[in-house]
């Protein structure tokens, strides 16, 4: 499972891991920190936009992750 980490200002934390891929895109969890919250999202990313966000550094792999089930 690969760990992306979003640009986000400050006070915020945001990451997804990728949970699955198809031809479209892929099928991402994604997860917001803020104020001491945090929500869980799963929903799906087109492979356009998650192309678009790598090339202008919004989204960058993280390399580091650690799995907890």
């Amino acid at each position: 499972m690969k760990r992306y980490c979003i640009k986000c200002r400050e006070g915020r934390i945001e990451y997804f891991d990728v949970i699955s891929e198809s031809d479209d895109g892929y099928v991402i969890r994604l997860t917001r920190l803020r104020d001491g919250v945090k929500k869980i999202i799963e929903e799906n990313m087109s492979r356009h936009l998650f192309e678009i966000c790598v090339k202008t550094g919004y989204i960058y792999e993280f390399e580091n992750v650690a799995v907890v089930a």
